[in-house]
């Protein structure tokens, strides 16, 4: 894939629905420049599927925007396509991905195995008398020194371009929770085509996920918001459905290899998002 090609995974993403935009397969292309993969229809050479890989140190590696033309369906491009993509792939220890129900099976075949279930959790519309007071400041540049700190024991591995792209492109969804100990917690947010979506949101305990999320939700004034939420903490998820979320789809966290840098899930109450982990 080249930035040549930003048009064609765009027209992919508005014939599937998808939220990215220009930005995003931008970010793609700056972290892989060579593993990013496309598939081209030789009867009309325009491209009709994508798949991207993310390698985040020598920890892990990351598979997502497997997209394949609607009239190209069922021919077998979006296999061939995760294939090309485990080939970028063979050296790194281990690959993750976020699959849905029915792409799971097809990842078992491939030797991955289930590590924790996330729900996309979808929000119309937003009743700041629902939303609790928040101690939380914006996140500023000079910040992500010790915010990194804290995400690389959660996260699993150091991704400090994706941070720096997420507070360049959506500072106003980006906040911080300090206490007398150092950080308590941190949210990002991005703008999409369809909804603006928040995350990842990391924290000590649910309480400060709740401020964060609040403090984000104040400064969303799109259609729609989006939220992949872990299901780790039954108070999160509960707190998350009396504000109005309701559960859009389910999704599996998955892997190859050794996994031998999980990060701490528990810390974790919502992901990037299933195409950057």
């Amino acid at each position: 894939m080249t930035a040549g090609d930003i048009p064609a995974g765009l027209s992919l993403c508005r014939a599937a629905g998808w939220n990215q935009i220009s930005r995003d397969w931008e970010l793609f292309l700056q972290l892989s420049p060579e593993g990013c993969r496309v598939a081209m229809a030789e009867d009309e050479m325009k491209v009709v599927g994508t798949a991207t890989t993310v390698q985040y140190e020598d920890h892990f590696s990351w598979i997502g925007m497997v997209l394949v033309d609607p009239d190209r369906h069922r021919q077998g491009i979006g296999s061939q396509l995760l294939r090309e993509s485990l080939q970028v792939l063979k050296d790194v220890e281990t690959v993750k991905l976020d699959a849905t129900p029915a792409g799971r099976q097809v990842y078992l075949q491939l030797d991955f195995v289930d590590e924790y279930e996330i729900s996309r959790m979808a929000l119309k519309n937003i009743s700041p008398a629902t939303l609790p007071d928040s101690t939380a400041r914006p996140i500023r540049a000079d910040d992500l020194p010790a915010l990194l700190a804290f995400d690389k024991k959660v996260f699993g591995a150091n991704r400090l371009p994706v941070l720096e792209w997420l507070l360049a492109g959506g500072s106003a969804y980006a906040f911080l929770l300090e206490n007398h100990e150092g950080i308590r917690g941190y949210c990002f947010g991005r703008p999409g085509h369809n909804f603006t979506h928040i995350g990842p949101v990391v924290s000590h305990d649910p309480e400060a996920a709740r401020e964060l999320v609040s403090a984000a939700l104040r400064h969303c004034s799109g259609p729609a918001v989006v939220l992949d939420a872990l299901l780790h903490t039954r108070e999160w998820m509960q707190w998350l459905l009396s504000i109005g979320f309701q559960e859009q789809r389910p999704l599996i966290r998955m892997y190859r290899g050794t996994n031998a840098h999980p990060g701490i899930p528990e810390k974790q109450f919502a992901i990037l998002g299933p195409e950057f982990g």
